[in-house]
């Protein structure tokens, strides 16, 4: 054949010239399968996420716990509307990843069922954390730290949050999860006993003078049969008053007390000059209830849950009431504690980075941190979604109230509220301090001696707390 005679002629063998036209079909054949597997891989990523599905089996989960019912102890019937919508948008924005949740775990089984899950090393890899239990997480390093991705990350600003809420997920000088929803400690007011005494429910500017002169106005007998049952305040306690005093009780690593400042000393007198107006008569949030009491401090949550008819109905009846921010110190300001609700990144997660988008897209988008003041009852905490109009329309719609309601004023008592101290068993640390402060109360000594006392007892507590 002419072909072939060409080929001989050019190497001088026909069986060499043979040869190279079958390896040259070979190559020619292998190029078109691997062009069809090209094109069928095409077509796979095309077709959505066949690719990975081919290559990695299945598609990427970010677990996620929660819990079912409201982190504030009141009925509501969206335990998971913000999470599920939450959900849905970042499924949309991460193609090919899927969050999963645990339902129907209660809030008083929760952390254990948290806690269980760390020791059998099934823990979700993003969680939301209580307060009180966060700092025992981050001390036994179950808590990614999240310093190099707030770093990293420019679509996070620090400076949108409160500064509080974000302080409220900080252990040891790091940044262990990021604030959800929040909620600050107010004073309520029972507007029906000052209306009836003749007297104006106090201004944003009070102080503990003016604090006691309306208590001790206010405490008396109502029915003439000589037993008290009228009264100033109920909850008002040693902390409110050293947080409101300007009272730093603990250096931050909680390896010593400060109880013999001068403004511990202002607190406590403040503290024994309120609890004798009432002659001994124990006062409980039941006498508030009922209309008995003109002041309680209670987080505005409560507010939030309660102001709104039929629910103010069942739990506050017979009066009208309000909120406004604490009263200052001596020495203080009008602030009080913030209670936040956490999140948290599991330390041994493999799936770092959608957790964090997870993460910042539960604390950081508006869309999402505005759902909290429609199905829940804190405080969301970026400044600019809580100091929104819509937010002040949605507050007054709810509460009923026609008009008067200062959104500044909320705003200000969560970037001004305090944070409880971050080490590691601070309840503990508490709980020796009230006794400590009801000892002093109660005894006849020297206050100032009585303080330098019992800050040795807690230094020594604290120091043999730091040895085990």
């Amino acid at each position: 054949m002419a072909w072939m005679e060409k080929a001989e002629k050019i190497d001088g063998s026909g069986n060499d010239c043979m040869t190279r036209v079958t390896v040259m079909a070979g190559i020619r054949n292998r190029i078109f399968l691997a062009a069809g597997v090209f094109c069928l891989l095409a077509a796979l990523v095309i077709m959505g996420d066949g690719w990975r599905k081919l290559f990695s089996g299945r598609e990427r989960v970010i677990t996620v716990g929660v819990f079912s019912d409201s982190y504030w102890e009141v009925q509501n019937g969206y335990s998971y509307r913000i999470l599920e919508d939450a959900i849905a948008l970042f499924e949309e924005q991460n193609e090919g990843v899927r969050v999963e949740y645990v339902s129907g775990i209660l809030k008083e089984d929760y952390p254990e069922w948290l806690a269980e899950q760390m020791v059998l090393g099934k823990a979700p890899d993003v969680f939301l954390i209580f307060g009180e239990n966060f700092n025992d997480l981050a001390e036994i390093g179950a808590l990614k730290d999240l310093g190099s991705f707030m770093e990293d990350d420019g679509s996070l600003v620090k400076d949108e949050f409160y500064s509080s809420a974000l302080a409220c997920g900080e252990y040891g000088g790091r940044q262990y999860a990021l604030p959800y929803e929040c909620a600050p400690k107010l004073m309520f007011v029972n507007k029906t006993i000052l209306d009836a005494e003749g007297i104006g429910v106090p201004d944003e500017s009070w102080t503990w003078e003016d604090f006691y002169k309306i208590c001790k106005a206010v405490t008396r007998d109502t029915d003439g049969n000589g037993t008290l049952d009228q009264f100033g305040v109920v909850g008002y306690t040693w902390l409110e008053a050293f947080d409101s005093n300007g009272v730093e009780l603990f250096d931050p690593m909680g390896t010593e007390c400060y109880l013999t400042d001068e403004r511990v000393r202002e607190a406590i007198v403040f503290m024994e000059k309120l609890e004798g107006l009432y002659e001994g008569y124990h006062v409980t949030g039941r006498d508030f209830d009922l209309g008995r009491v003109a002041f309680q401090p209670m987080l505005f949550s409560q507010y939030r849950a309660y102001k709104p008819y039929p629910l103010s109905i069942k739990k506050y009846s017979g009066f009208e009431w309000e909120c406004i921010p604490m009263p200052s110190g001596s020495s203080g300001a009008h602030i009080a504690r913030l209670d936040t609700l956490l999140i948290a990144m599991n330390e041994n997660t493999v799936q770092e980075k959608y957790a964090w988008e997870f993460m910042k897209l539960l604390s950081a988008e508006e869309q999402i941190q505005s759902e909290i003041f429609t199905y829940s009852e804190g405080v969301s905490v970026l400044r600019k979604v809580t100091e929104s109009d819509k937010t002040l329309q949605l507050l007054i719609d709810s509460s009923g109230e026609g008009s008067g309601f200062r959104l500044k004023a909320l705003s200000d008592a969560v970037e001004y509220a305090v944070a409880a101290p971050r080490f590691r068993n601070y309840e503990e640390v508490v709980a020796e301090v009230d006794k400590a402060v009801r000892n002093i109360m109660e005894g006849s000594s020297n206050i100032s001696m009585e303080q330098i006392i019992w800050n040795r007892e807690i230094n020594n507590f604290l120091k043999e707390r730091g040895e085990r």
